[in-house]
């Protein structure tokens, strides 16, 4: 699934991101962008859930 986030606009950002997607499910694959804002996720996880947290995390998908 893919995810853009506005706001990731660096480095940083991308790990936060990461490090979110991956508090809900650790084996996810998480391949953050932040030039294109895009994060493609392989994982189980529902998608409603991976987004609350990436909100929660101050990264909220457009």
């Amino acid at each position: 699934m893919q995810f853009h986030i506005e706001t990731m606009t660096c480095s940083g950002c991308a790990r936060g991101v990461t490090k979110a997607i991956q508090s809900v499910d650790p084996a996810a694959d998480v391949k953050a962008d932040p030039e294109t804002h895009m994060v493609d996720v392989t994982t189980t996880a529902p998608r409603e859930r991976l987004a609350a947290v990436l909100t929660d995390a101050g990264f909220a998908p457009a």
